[in-house]
Order: structure tokens, then C-alpha cells, then sequence
């Protein structure tokens, strides 16, 4: 049986270079997407933290430094980031505990950081010296009758999977089934079905939140829709906090084909070629990721709804554009099955470092995209399709600005041996080149943080809009962290 979750895709591209990567999708819980705030800076208390006081209001536990679970409770999912030790980690049962975890971060003007399902690649979701606020407990998965599902956000994308499943319900989701409902959310949402689909964040339709005042209110189109309309995209960890979702849902499809072909090295550039054109000409119901080493290999995985049939004739287009008689591994599956092939199991912790770039049109030539994986040891590029029903909704619709592009390309490289300043400094060359090669668009789910001009490429013509709602929320940054909006 095929095991065909992205983060599979790049075990099988690691192996040639010797890194067995691991990918999150999405990042945290803190309303706007990004999984929390003020990571890595020394907290500077005004007053001192009231932890017992806050202790006995919650109806969830707090975790201090000296308290028996409190290592293993702090670490995020990117190891890179590990030095980071939250001053107090509140696991929140209820919203009623946010509220005290938002009054307590103000009294003592603490980092405060939403966390739902730890994969922040910059750990914003551990904020040194700050307080976490941490959803976990509070991931029930609830699917009405009518099809709505009612998610908290501590949930996990495997949680909210396994619950459609068995009420025979679909919503688009990501691949990695450890990561956060609420990151996810927030940045937008891609993953393997959202050429059918659409983004995660287009299906929903309430959210729950928990503003920095510690006031409790429901936003949904016709109720606060500013605040709404900034959840969907903006990432960021700005606004409030989430505490729950309600998404319309579709019936799962009946049949899904997936599918992997691998193409020796030397290749990429052929590959690449001939698939960004083929990607945005196949029917919505197909899609797929090429995962390039810096070999040229190219391990190209993805699904279609439907019979083989369709993704066959498909594939052999695709096979006679490049040249190469690749062979094709496939099979159809249900949809229980389907999601278990793509998102695989729980992944490792691991250090690593990703950026990501957005292209805003088709390229001429691939070439250039792919010398930049030379002389690079542990760089991979991630280049997903887009377009189909992604490119529904206008770019102004939401506050995810991307829509229109055609094609995504990630920069992932798994630290392992090397020293970590050689990692960084190939993502750093590897993304910057990409900008001026296939555009400057950033997804905020994957974004850098060390990367200069995110805010102007994560939410372009929307940044003004998301500084308003931002201004109006939370106006004197309770929500503040080296990559908010402000």
C-alpha cells in the first residue's frame, strides 16, 4: 500500500540525501493563524505572575518549571527551538480558563502564546519566559446532523479526519495528522484536496474567540465580520484566541486514486517543466506535490478523486511531456483508507528550518528553480499545485491573499548533523533566489522567521485591512511577537 502524506514524500527524497524530513501544516491556535507570540524573547514582568491565584481559577492544570511533566509539556515540535522555557504552561479545559490565562498575561505583562497543536516553525507557540495557553484538552470533534462539524481547537487534524470519517463527511485538511485545527485554520489551510475543495478556512462558518479583554463572543459572517473575515488567512497570532470552529462540510467521496512516480536524478528540470503546466490544465480532483533533491530526483505524489482511470490518462500525459517513462505506483481506496495513506503516522520531533515562496505565474524554464539546490546539502524544494477551487473565492474575500497562483514551492531542510548557521543559511539563499525567480508571495503557515519582507508578502493587498482589525482587537499588543501584525 502506498504511504503517500507529504511527509512520507519527503522520507523518500531524504533518503538520497540523507535527511528524513518531517512537515507540519500550519501553525497554532492564536486567532490569525500564527501559533503564538513573543517567541524567544525574555519576559519582563510589570508585576509579579499571580500563578497560584491562577491556579485555583482554572478548572484545567498549570504546569510551572519545577512541576513533574513540565519538560516534556514545553517542547515544541520543531527541536531547533528547544532552549525555550515558558515561564507557566495552562492547560485550558474550557474558554472560561483562556479568559483567566488573558487577565493573568495583562496583570503581569507576560508573553502570552495560544497553543493548539505545537507546530509553529519558529516555536511562537513556546514563548521563552512566557505564558502558554494551551488547547489541547479542549479538542472535541462534533459532527451534526445537517453535516456542520463543531471542533474545538485543541483538536488535531487526525481527530477531525477520523470524526468525518465516520459520520461519512468530508472537509479539506492537511497532511500531518498531529498538527493543529486552529493554525491550520487560521494561515488558510492547504492540503490535498483543496483543488476540489478549496482552503480549510473557506468551509468555515463561526468561530469562537476569546479577545485579549477576556471578553467571549462568536464571530461568523453576520457577527463581527471584520474579525471573520482576518481569521480566514491572516495568520499572524493576532486578535484573540480561538477556542472553537464550526465548518460546513461535504459528503466524502466514494473512491479516491493515489499515486507516486519517482524520476531519477538529473531530472528535476525536465519534471518541473512539464508538470507546472500539466498541474493547472488537469481536472480540480487531482492534485499533487513534487518533492526535488538536490540530486535532481524528483518523487512526485497525490491523489484524484475518482477511479484510476482518470488520474492514469492523466499521468501518461504528464509522463510523454517530460520524457521519461517513469513508472506509475497507484491504487484506489476509500476514503477511511485515503486518509490514512496521506497522512500517515505521528511525526518525530526534529530540527529543521523551511521557507516558502509563492509562485504568481507560470515559468519558462525550470532550470533556475532548480540550481538552487546546488552545492546545497540538506535544501529540498516542496512545489505543490494550487488553482482550482482555491481560486474560487476573490483575493479579497478572505484574508488569504494568494489566490490566483498557480503553484507553491517550499524550501525544507532537516538540520541532522550539520551545524545549524550552514542550514539557515542555505534556506535563507535558496528562498531569496525563489523570489526573484517565481515571485515574493509567502504562505503564512510556513513562514520564516527570519525572513525580512514576510508581512508584505504573506498578506499583500490585505495587510492594511489585518493591521485595522489588529488596531481594533487588541490595540495595545497583548498578542505581540516578532512576526504579528501591527
Amino acid at each position: 500500500m502506498l504511504a503517500l502524506s507529504r511527509r512520507n514524500a519527503l522520507r523518500w527524497a531524504g533518503a538520497a540525501v540523507a535527511t528524513a524530513a518531517t512537515l507540519s501544516g500550519g501553525t497554532g491556535s492564536v486567532a490569525g493563524g500564527a501559533e503564538a507570540v513573543a517567541g524567544g524573547t525574555e519576559a519582563v514582568a510589570g508585576r509579579h505572575p499571580r500563578w497560584a491565584r491562577l491556579r485555583s481559577r482554572l478548572s484545567g492544570t498549570l504546569l510551572l518549571p519545577d512541576d513533574p511533566g513540565y519538560d516534556t509539556a514545553r517542547l515544541p515540535f520543531n527541536s531547533l527551538f528547544d532552549h525555550h522555557r515558558p515561564a507557566a504552561i495552562a492547560r485550558c479545559t474550557r474558554p472560561e480558563d483562556v479568559q483567566h490565562c488573558l487577565e493573568e498575561a495583562r496583570h503581569s505583562d507576560l508573553p502570552v502564546a495560544a497553543r493548539s497543536g505545537g507546530h509553529s516553525y519558529a516555536a511562537y507557540s513556546t514563548p521563552h519566559q512566557g505564558l502558554v495557553i494551551d488547547l489541547a484538552p479542549m479538542s472535541g470533534v462534533e459532527v451534526r446532523p445537517d453535516g456542520t462539524a463543531v471542533v474545538g481547537a485543541g483538536a488535531r487534524l487526525r481527530d477531525v479526519y477520523t470524526a468525518l470519517a465516520a459520520a461519512g463527511r468530508c472537509l479539506p485538511l492537511g497532511n500531518c495528522p498531529s498538527v493543529g485545527i486552529a493554525g491550520f485554520t487560521l494561515g488558510g489551510g492547504l492540503g490535498w484536496l483543496d483543488r476540489t475543495y478549496g482552503l480549510t478556512c473557506d468551509w468555515l462558518r463561526s468561530a469562537r474567540v476569546v479577545t485579549v479583554d477576556s471578553r467571549r463572543l462568536t464571530t461568523s459572517a453576520d457577527h463581527a465580520p471584520d474579525l471573520f473575515w482576518a481569521l480566514r488567512g491572516g495568520g499572524g497570532g493576532n486578535f484573540g484566541v480561538v477556542t472553537g470552529f464550526e465548518f460546513a462540510t461535504v459528503p466524502a467521496p466514494e473512491v479516491l486514486t493515489v499515486f507516486r512516480v519517482r524520476f531519477p536524478a538529473g531530472s528535476a528540470a525536465d519534471v518541473l517543466g512539464a508538470w507546472q503546466p500539466w498541474s493547472v490544465t488537469v481536472p480540480p480532483e487531482l492534485s499533487s506535490v513534487c518533492v526535488v533533491t538536490p540530486t535532481g530526483a524528483v518523487d512526485l505524489t497525490g491523489c484524484a478523486i475518482g477511479p484510476a482511470a482518470l488520474l492514469e490518462a492523466e499521468i501518461t500525459r504528464l509522463l510523454t511531456a517530460v520524457g521519461i517513462n517513469a513508472p506509475l505506483e497507484h491504487g484506489e481506496v476509500d476514503y477511511p483508507t485515503a486518509i490514512t495513506i496521506m497522512t500517515g503516522g505521528h511525526p518525530p520531533r526534529n530540527a529543521f528550518r523551511a521557507s516558502s515562496r509563492i509562485a504568481k505565474g507560470r515559468w519558462e524554464d525550470a532550470t533556475p528553480i532548480v540550481n538552487t539546490l546546488r552545492d546545497k546539502e540538506s535544501a529540498l524544494l516542496i512545489v505543490g499545485a494550487l488553482g482550482g477551487a482555491i481560486d474560487h473565492p476573490s483575493p479579497t474575500d478572505t484574508a488569504y491573499p494568494h489566490r490566483g497562483a498557480p503553484t507553491s514551492v517550499e524550501v525544507f531542510a532537516n538540520v541532522g548533523t550539520l551545524p545549524p548557521e550552514q542550514v539557515t543559511r542555505e534556506v535563507d539563499d535558496v528562498q531569496t533566489t525563489l523570489a526573484n525567480l517565481v515571485g515574493t508571495g509567502t504562505y503564512i503557515n510556513y513562514l520564516d522567521p527570519l525572513q525580512e519582507d514576510w508581512a508584505t508578502t504573506a498578506y499583500e493587498h490585505n495587510l492594511p485591512r489585518l493591521r485595522a482589525v489588529a488596531r481594533r482587537y487588541d490595540p495595545d499588543g497583548v498578542l505581540h511577537f516578532p512576526q504579528s501584525i501591527r
